[in-house]
């Protein structure tokens, strides 16, 4: 039956109050997404939250590869939130959502870790959520991957771009940064390791102890760590008085003295990188060197080396890649993974910058002999720095070709305006996140300089880019009078090795 319309005064004044409730009628609470939309990790991070705190309390047996405990989380509702994602891949045994248990769904396959309160979260408020869990990360998979380490050197929770599912529940992608408490229980004799200052040690029962380690600083999730194993550790300051903690795994042999003659020299490193780069930007310094991993990852305040590093000798370029890290892609990470070349090519050009004040060849012989030494066909050249594709993130391209950027960003903007753009990119960014648009348009900006087609030939085209006076770019000579491109740099064969090392196992 045709219901009768209404006409005249009574059906505009029904159409009056139907706008005035549509305009005041709130959403119902939603489910936030599963991801923050990275096109490279679709499911990395999470909608609808804000991390402001992990607190972190486990217990680990190496000999079981048990972890057990809780992680704490302090967010904030971004939206109204009928349900949440964390990103996780062991199996937890219960949730409370501001003291309230709550439902969850332990997705373990694909490492979502969905969770609904008893009640919905409202945008803007702050949320307690407290995760109990127990399991064998080294059984635990994402997407057919484990990140987890295990072995005779005892357990490392390292890797990149994702490594918390296997220890914590997270908000797992650089765009959310947290505050740390990292506290872990291991058994006597073996060292537990984290990030930042460590607090103090305990004992509360016969045969365990336990390691509290807290970092004041914005961090992102893959550069948070957990290490247990045997380790000597070696605690003292910095001349700045900051604590500096560096640890050695007990089975390094014959490359331990070449590990600490170059872990030891951090402290002296960030000091040098902090004359080009502005003050170093964390409360504690170090690094920890271990068999469990060939590559390096550059977390937060206390980089991690593979052993391998070190088996030549002394690697000093190395710690001022990771330690540049500390500036570029730590204190100011990617907004998306994409953005790639605003870590690797920055730390990259900072080996490079370190071997010049060590007299072993000046950035721009460096620049001029990579350059040299890849011919037209190279693979170097057929891979683009500025979206080199989720399989490519650790291309030698990324770390090669991303330094000659900025080699040829020197010599067309000057060095004063070029360590102006360095600075001033990480005092606008420290503790936030940057995409490469928006260090060209602050190069453009600081220099007066158009660069579109620079930054165009050198990050976004495939190709080798033409060098020379009447060249698309530049030549990298400019600036200085190097040697001829025949004569090799000492420390141009160590950059090499390292950037293989780096890329071996994240390529795996």
């Amino acid at each position: 039956m045709r219901a009768r319309t209404r006409t005249g005064l009574g059906a505009l004044a029904a159409g009056v109050v139907s706008v005035l409730l549509a305009g005041t009628a709130s959403a119902a609470p939603a489910p936030g997404a599963p991801g923050v939309g990275d096109p490279y990790y679709p499911n990395a991070g999470n909608g609808g939250t804000d991390v402001l705190h992990y607190d972190i309390r486990l217990t680990y047996q190496p000999a079981t590869d048990l972890l057990s405990g809780t992680t704490t989380l302090l967010l904030t509702a971004t939206q109204d939130l009928s349900r949440f994602d964390l990103d996780f891949a062991l199996k937890a045994s219960s949730v409370r959502v501001n003291n309230r248990p709550a439902q969850f769904t332990n997705q373990t396959g694909n490492g979502e870790f969905v969770i609904t309160p008893a009640q919905p979260l409202l945008k803007g408020q702050t949320a307690t959520v407290v995760v109990a869990y127990a399991d064998t990360p080294s059984t635990a998979t994402v997407d057919g991957l484990n990140a987890w380490k295990k072995g005779s050197f005892g357990a490392l929770g390292i890797d990149e771009p994702q490594s918390s599912a296997w220890w914590f529940p997270a908000n797992d992608h650089p765009t959310d940064k947290a505050t740390y408490d990292v506290s872990i229980e291991a058994p006597d004799g073996d060292a537990a390791i984290s990030n930042g200052t460590l607090v103090r040690k305990t004992k509360q029962r016969a045969g365990w102890t336990r390691w509290q380690w807290r970092s004041t600083k914005p961090q992102a999730t893959y550069l948070t760590s957990f290490i247990v194993g045997k380790y000597e550790v070696v605690e003292s300051t910095t001349p700045d008085g900051k604590p500096y903690i560096n640890a050695y795994g007990a089975d390094l042999g014959d490359s331990l003295y070449a590990a600490k003659a170059s872990v030891e020299r951090t402290a002296e490193i960030n000091e040098f990188l902090g004359t080009q780069f502005g003050p170093y930007p964390f409360e504690a310094e170090g690094g920890v060197v271990t068999s469990g991993i060939g590559f390096s990852l550059e977390n937060q305040t206390r980089p991690t080396y593979g052993a391998r590093n070190f088996r030549a000798g002394s690697n000093t370029t190395l710690i001022a890649h990771e330690n540049a890290h500390q500036w570029y892609g730590d204190s100011v990470s990617l907004g998306r993974w994409s953005d790639i070349w605003l870590n690797e090519g920055f730390a990259s050009y900072a080996e490079w910058l370190w071997s010049e004040h060590e007299g072993e060849g000046t950035v721009a012989e460096l620049a001029q002999y990579t350059y040299d030494s890849n011919a037209a066909d190279a693979d170097l050249w057929k891979l683009v720095p500025a979206d080199p594709g989720a399989d490519n993130q650790f291309d030698n391209a990324v770390y090669d070709r991303g330094a000659l950027t900025l080699q040829a960003l020197r010599t067309a903007v000057g060095d004063e305006a070029f360590f102006k753009i360095l600075q001033t990119w990480h005092a606008q960014k420290a503790g936030k996140d940057g995409r490469i648009l928006e260090f060209i348009a602050l190069a453009e900006k600081i220099s007066g300089k158009p660069l579109h087609d620079l930054f165009q030939t050198w990050l976004y085209t495939a190709g080798k880019p033409a060098v020379g006076p009447n060249g698309s770019v530049a030549a990298f000579r400019a600036a200085a009078a190097p040697a001829p491109a025949s004569v090799k740099p000492r420390s141009y064969d160590q950059i090499q090795a390292n950037h293989r090392f780096l890329a071996a196992e994240h390529a795996g």
